[in-house]
C-alpha cells in the first residue's frame, strides 16, 4: 500500500516509524517531513496546507491512504476538498471532515457541543468585541484564577490563565480588541478554572466503532516542577499511574460515548483520532479541550506501546471494521523527553549541528525540528528531538530517556530532567 503522511514534527516521525514496520506498506511519503522521516520514508516538499498540490501528488503517485498529522489542514477541510474528486473515492483518509474538525477549530463550538451532550466540562461564556464591556463585568464577578481561550487555532498559545483581575482584563483587551491571535481571538471563551491533575486520552474511530488507545500525560511548562512559560510539550509518560480501570470507565461512559453519539446526532461522519484533554477533579473526569489529531509529544509514548500493525488498523478505519481489531498494548511504561533549542519557547536559534547519535542505546530518537544538510543533522525548530524509552516501570524508562538525552549534543541544548516527577 502506498501511503502519504502529512506533517513534519515528532508526531509524524513516530507515525512514520510505526507505519514503516508494516508488511502491507510498499511506499511511504511524508510531506514535508524532517531528518528522521528521511531515514525511513521519502520526504516531499509540499506544504500540508497546499491541497491542490497534495491532490495532484496523490493521483500521480497512486496513493491509497492519507494520514493527516497536524490540525491546520483538518480545520481547513482537507478531507472535504479531496472527497470532491471522484478519482479519489478509493482513498482511505485518517482525517475528520471540516465539521468534525470544529471540535478543535473552535473552542466555542466545542463548549456548546459538550453542553448540548451533557459532557462534563468547566462552566463558560463566549464573548466578542461587540460585548466587550459585558466580558469585563463577567471577569470582575468571577472567582480567580480564570481561564481565557482564543476561540480558533493559535498554535498552542491561545490559552491564558490570569491569577489577578488586572492581568485578566488586560489579557482580554489584548485578545479581543488588539487581535493578539488574529482571527483566532475574534471570539474569546472565558471559563472557570478547574483544579486537578491533567491527562490525555485518545481514541481512533471509523465513524461507527472506536478503539481506545493508551492514555498519556504530557508536561507543557518549560521549567522543572511545571514552572515558566507554556510550550508545545517537554515530555510525556504512558500509562498514567492514577488513570486506573475505574477512572477510564468513567471517561468512556461520561465523555467518549456521549461525544461519538453527539457527532452522529450532528450528522458528522468522523473518521480519525479524537484527543480528549482531560482533568481529574477528585476522581471525576472533565474535558478541558478536544483535539482532532494525536498530541505531540504524547504520540511518542502512545504509538510505541501499540503492538498491532498500524496500516491494518488504519485500513479498518477506512472499511469501518474497527470492531474487528483487537488492540494489543505493551504493558511496559513509555517515557519521552524533549530536547529543545536554548531560548525556546521564546527566541531561539536554528542551524546547530547535532552529534552523539552513535552513543544512543535502548531509546528511540523521534525527530521533531530537524533537517539534513551535507550529511549532517541540523536543528530546525524550537522542539528538536524526543527521546523515547520503554522500561519495566516509570523509573526505569525515565533513566533510559535521560541517558539518551545526555548523549545527543548540540549548542544550547535544554531538556527537563523531572518528567513524571509527581509519580516517582
Amino acid at each position: 500500500m502506498k501511503i502519504l503522511l502529512l506533517g513534519s514534527g515528532g508526531r509524524e516521525h513516530t507515525l512514520a516509524w510505526k507505519l514503516s514496520q508494516s508488511k502491507k506498506l510498499t511506499k511511504l511519503y511524508v510531506a514535508q517531513g524532517n531528518a528522521g522521516t528521511a531515514q525511513i520514508a521519502e520526504n516531499i516538499d509540499i506544504s500540508p496546507n497546499d491541497f491542490e498540490k497534495i491532490e495532484t501528488f496523490i493521483i500521480e503517485n497512486q496513493i491509497e491512504m492519507l494520514i493527516v498529522g497536524p490540525e491546520e489542514p483538518l480545520v481547513k477541510g482537507i478531507r472535504n476538498y479531496l472527497q470532491k474528486n471522484k478519482e479519489l473515492h478509493h482513498l482511505i483518509m485518517i482525517a475528520p471532515d471540516k465539521n468534525g474538525a470544529e471540535l478543535e477549530g473552535s473552542k466555542d463550538f466545542a463548549k456548546e457541543f459538550m453542553k448540548k451532550n451533557s459532557i462534563p466540562t468547566a462552566k463558560y461564556k463566549t464573548f466578542t468585541k461587540d460585548n466587550y464591556q459585558e466580558a469585563v463585568t463577567y471577569i470582575k464577578n468571577h472567582s480567580l484564577p480564570i481561564v481565557l481561550k482564543a476561540d480558533g487555532l493559535a498554535a498552542g498559545k491561545g490559552v491564558i490563565i490570569p491569577t489577578d483581575y488586572i492581568t485578566a482584563e488586560s489579557t482580554l483587551r489584548t485578545m479581543l480588541l488588539e487581535n493578539q491571535f488574529g482571527e483566532a481571538s475574534k471570539k474569546v471563551v472565558i471559563e472557570e478554572f478547574l483544579a486537578g491533575i491533567e491527562l490525555s486520552v485518545f481514541i481512533l474511530t471509523d465513524g461507527k466503532n472506536y478503539i481506545l488507545l493508551p492514555e498519556a500525560k504530557d508536561y507543557k511548562r518549560i521549567g522543572e516542577g511545571d514552572t515558566g512559560l507554556n510550550t508545545g510539550g517537554m515530555g510525556a509518560i504512558s500509562p498514567v499511574p492514577f488513570a486506573n480501570h475505574t477512572f477510564l470507565e468513567k471517561v468512556e461512559k461520561q465523555i467518549i460515548l456521549p461525544t461519538l453519539e453527539g457527532l452522529r446526532n450532528e450528522n458528522i461522519d468522523y473518521q480519525g483520532f479524537i484527543f480528549f484533554g482531560l482533568i481529574d477533579v477528585k476522581g471525576e473526569p472533565y474535558v478541558i479541550e478536544y483535539n482532532v489529531r494525536m498530541g505531540d509529544p504524547e504520540t511518542e509514548v502512545v504509538i510505541p506501546r501499540i503492538e498491532n500493525d498500524l496500516v491494518e488498523i488504519f485500513e479498518a478505519v477506512g472499511n469501518r471494521t474497527l470492531d474487528k481489531i483487537e488492540l494489543k498494548i505493551n504493558p511496559k511504561t513509555a517515557t519521552t523527553i524533549m530536547l529543545v533549542a536554548g531560548g525556546y519557547p521564546e527566541q531561539y536559534e536554528k542551524g546547530k549541528e547535532m552529534t552523539g547519535w552513535e552513543n544512543l542505546k535502548n531509546v528511540i530518537p523521534f525527530h521533531a525540528g530537524t533537517t539534513q544538510k551535507e550529511g549532517k543533522i541540523i536543528t530546525n525548530g524550537g522542539r528538536v528531538l524526543a527521546i523515547t524509552a520503554l522500561g519495566n516501570d516509570l523509573e526505569d524508562a525515565l533513566e533510559k530517556s535521560k541517558n539518551g538525552a545526555d548523549k545527543i549534543k548540540f549548542d544550547s541544548k535544554y531538556f527537563r530532567k523531572d518528567i513524571g516527577y509527581e509519580f516517582l
